[in-house]
């Protein structure tokens, strides 16, 4: 059976989030729906991470195996009209061997968080960013965050009901960058905990808000109890910008 990458975008505000449920539409499920019109094969369709509800991608992987070949560039075509009206796209699809997993083959993956700092409320980003109206030191929150960079126990900013076995992580990248009125957030790592990045973005605007310094953000990483995480930044700030394989 061929398999193909896809490479996929998406405005998670409607739905549940990308790994189907049963209290709601995925993003996984709209995708596999479309599949199954256009080549009823067995199996579903893989990501390379499973963001939560009202997260958005603009570079989600998925990988999947259909029953006979596609031209890719007809595959993406077909995908996309089957998806209509759903705010759902395959940018890409591409024909690989069969030992690519979307998941497994994974080098890195790559998120923004932006933050909108203004008074005044959103409208066209309404959804898709976090509003924060007190003025961030984007510089000051970017100090603080080198002090995350590297391999530690990251039990502060992992979700309560996250099921991964350890909670060490090896984080590649924290920058964060005013532009205007907006303060993004990168954050890159083989792979992440359970609202890791949500976390340590909703502990940073403590930081850049004057609540912390430094040294608390520091405090809290090194207590491994996720009661010491500052809170957690909206799921509609955050999207999936890349997988590296």
């Amino acid at each position: 059976m061929p398999r193909y990458k896809l490479v996929i975008e998406y405005d998670g505000t409607d739905y549940v989030g990308w790994q189907r449920q049963a209290n709601g539409l995925s993003v996984q499920e709209v995708i596999e729906r479309a599949l199954a019109r256009l080549d009823p094969a067995p199996g579903g369709l893989r990501g390379a991470g499973r963001t939560d509800a009202g997260v958005h991608a603009t570079a989600q992987v998925g990988h999947v195996d259909l029953s006979r070949e596609w031209r890719p560039d007809k595959l993406r075509e077909a995908l996309n009209a089957q998806m209509r009206p759903e705010k759902v796209a395959i940018l890409l699809a591409e024909a690989v061997s069969d030992d690519f997993d979307a998941r497994f083959s994974a080098k890195a993956r790559h998120y923004l968080y932006r933050i909108v700092n203004r008074r005044a409320p959103l409208t066209f980003d309404s959804g898709n960013a976090w509003l924060v109206k007190r003025r961030l030191d984007s510089q000051t929150m970017h100090e603080a965050a080198q002090l995350l960079l590297g391999r530690h126990d990251f039990s502060t900013f992992r979700d309560s009901d996250c099921q991964a076995e350890n909670p060490v992580r090896t984080l590649d990248r924290l920058d964060v960058r005013r532009q205007g009125d907006e303060i993004h957030v990168y954050a890159s790592a083989r792979a992440f905990l359970h609202r890791q990045v949500r976390s340590m973005v909703g502990s940073l605007e403590h930081v850049g808000s004057g609540k912390w310094r430094a040294e608390d953000l520091q405090a809290a990483l090194e207590a491994c109890d996720r009661a010491r995480c500052g809170q957690v930044a909206p799921a509609a700030g955050l999207y999936l910008i890349g997988v590296d394989y």
